[in-house]
C-alpha cells in the first residue's frame, strides 16, 4: 500500500516528539525546530474509508466509539495502547507491539513514552529536557515521517542497521514489519506512534486500511487528553496545586477569596540585591533556582505547598487537617530546619557565586488566596494579616542574628520547642509582637550565617 503524502500547511509552532530505542532503553527527546505545519491528522477528510473491507467497517467503527468515549476518559493513560491493541488484535491486525511519543509541556519533561508488547504489559518513562534531543530527535523515525508527513512501514529484516537506531533490536526481537506514523495535533505539536508485529507476513493491506481509518480519531483522543494535561499540569507549576483546582473549578471571578487554616512559612534570601549586582540575568535565575532547589524539596517533603514566588522569596503553608493543628505545625518546622541545613550544605559545596543566606518566619494563621487585578488580566494572590505578619517577622531574621524565627500563635500550638526572644515592633502592626526561635534541639543548621 502506498503512503498517503500530507501536504503541508500554514506556518505556526512545532514540538516534535521522537522515541529512539536501543537495548532496550527508550530515549525521547523535544525536537526545539520550527518547522511548517501540516493539517491534523484528525481532520482526514473521510477519505480514510475508502478501500476498507466492508465486512471490517462496522468493528473499525466501533474502535473509533471506544476512543472518543472510553479511551479519551480512562483515568490511567497507560491503559490506552493495550486497550486499542486487544481492539485491533480481535479484527485480526496481527499486533504484537505498539509505542506512542506525546509531547508534554512541562518544566522538566519534554515528553513521555508509553507501550506495549504482547510479552511484558504496558510500560512508560518520563523524558527530562536535556541538551542532546535535537540530534537524537534527528536520527530517529519520528524526525523522517515527521520530515516526509508519511506513514513509514519497514521489513525489518530488508532493513540496513545503520538506517535506525531500533532496527537491530527489533530484528533480534523477531518483529516482521515496523511502522511509524506521524500524529499532527491542531496546536502545531508533532507526536508519532509505532506499530510493529511478528506475522510471517507482516501487516497486510486491509491491515494498515484499517490503521488509517482509526488514525484520525486516535490523534483526535490524544489532543484532548493533551490538551486537558497541558491546562491542569501548567495551571499546577504556576499557581499551585490547591490553586489550580480552585480556578479549573471556576473560581476565576475577580474578588473570590478563599481561606485556609494553616501553617505558614515565609522564606526570604539575604542580600539578594547585592548578591546579583554583578550577574547577568541568566545567572541569577541559576543563582535564584539553586537557591529554592535547598528550600522547595524540604517543603514538599513534609506536605507543605509553595503558594507563591515573589522575587528572592517564597510563601508555603502546610494545611491543617481535622483537629490537628499541631502536625502542619511540626511539618512547617521540621521543613524549615531541613532547608536550612541544605542550604549550609550547598554553600560548603561551593555551589553559589559566594556564600548566600535565608531568613525564614513561621506563623500559625489563615492564608487568604484569591483573585485581583483589572479587565481581563487576574492574579491569584496570596492575602490576608497572617501573610502579611509572617512578612514582617522574616524582616527580624536579619536584625535579631536568628535565621528561624517564630510567631505567638505558632509556638502556641507546638509548646516547648521554642525560646522567646522578646517583643519586638513590627512594620505595619499597631501592637508589637512577642518573637521565638527553636529551642536548641530543633536549632541545627537555624543560626544565622550572614556573607
Amino acid at each position: 500500500m502506498t503512503p498517503a503524502h500530507v501536504a503541508p500547511g500554514a506556518s505556526t509552532r512545532s514540538a516534535a516528539v521522537a522515541c529512539t530505542e536501543a537495548t532496550g532503553e527508550k530515549n525521547m527527546v523535544l525536537s526545539s525546530s520550527r518547522q511548517a505545519s501540516p493539517p491534523p491528522t484528525a481532520d482526514a477528510g473521510g477519505l480514510e474509508v475508502l478501500g476498507l473491507d466492508p465486512t471490517l467497517l462496522p468493528k473499525a467503527l466501533a474502535i473509533r466509539d471506544w476512543l472518543l468515549t472510553e479511551a479519551t476518559q480512562l483515568t490511567d493513560p497507560g491503559q490506552i495502547l493495550p486497550g486499542l491493541a486487544e481492539r485491533l488484535n480481535a479484527l485480526g491486525i496481527p499486533v504484537d507491539r505498539i509505542m506512542s511519543a506525546i509531547h508534554l509541556l512541562h518544566s522538566q519533561y519534554a515528553g513521555v513514552g508509553r507501550f506495549w508488547t504482547k510479552e511484558e504489559g504496558t510500560g512508560s518513562r518520563l523524558f527530562p529536557h536535556g541538551p542532546n534531543r535535537d540530534q537524537v530527535y534527528n536520527e530517529s523515525p519520528f524526525a523522517h515521517v515527521h520530515r516526509t508527513r508519511e506513514w513509514l512501514l519497514l521489513d525489518v529484516a530488508q532493513t540496513p542497521d545503520e538506517r535506525f537506531n531500533i532496527i537491530p533490536d527489533l530484528r533480534a526481537a523477531g518483529y516482521r514489519h515496523y511502522l511509524v506514523v506521524p500524529i499532527f495535533l491542531t496546536e502545531g505539536t508533532q507526536h508519532g506512534l509505532t506499530f510493529a508485529t511478528r506475522a510471517p507476513d507482516g501487516f497486510g493491506e486491509q491491515d494498515l486500511r484499517v490503521l488509517r481509518f482509526v488514525m484520525p480519531t486516535m490523534a483526535a483522543m490524544i489532543e484532548i487528553r493533551a490538551l486537558h494535561h497541558h491546562l491542569d499540569n501548567v495551571l499546577r507549576i504556576y499557581v499551585g496545586d490547591e490553586p489550580h483546582r480552585a480556578i479549573l473549578s471556576g473560581t476565576i471571578r475577580r474578588g473570590q477569596v478563599s481561606r485556609i487554616r494553616s501553617a505558614i512559612l515565609f522564606a526570604d534570601m539575604r542580600d539578594y540585591t547585592r548578591l546579583t549586582a554583578t550577574l547577568s540575568p541568566e545567572d541569577a535565575v541559576q543563582l535564584l533556582n539553586g537557591y529554592f532547589d535547598c528550600l522547595v524539596p524540604p517543603i514538599e517533603a513534609e506536605g507543605g505547598e509553595v503558594l507563591k514566588y515573589m522575587g528572592n522569596g517564597l510563601l508555603a503553608i502546610f494545611r491543617e487537617r481535622g483537629e490537628d493543628r499541631a502536625s502542619a505545625a511540626q511539618a512547617a518546622l521540621t521543613a524549615a530546619v531541613q532547608a536550612l541545613a541544605q542550604l549550609e550544605a550547598a554553600n560548603d559545596a561551593g555551589r553559589f557565586p559566594s556564600p548566600i543566606s535565608m531568613g525564614l518566619a513561621l506563623h500559625h494563621g489563615e492564608a487568604a488566596y484569591g483573585n485581583v487585578g483589572a479587565g481581563v488580566r487576574l492574579d491569584f494572590t496570596v492575602i490576608g494579616p497572617d501573610v502579611n505578619l509572617a512578612s514582617r517577622i522574616a524582616q527580624l531574621n536579619k536584625v535579631l542574628g536568628e535565621a528561624l524565627l517564630m510567631s505567638q500563635a505558632f509556638v502556641d500550638v507546638l509548646p516547648g520547642r521554642s525560646e522567646p526572644l522578646g517583643v519586638h515592633a513590627l512594620d505595619g502592626f499597631a501592637e508589637a509582637a512577642p518573637i521565638y526561635r527553636p529551642a536548641p534541639d530543633y536549632s541545627a543548621g537555624s543560626k544565622r550565617r550572614d556573607p
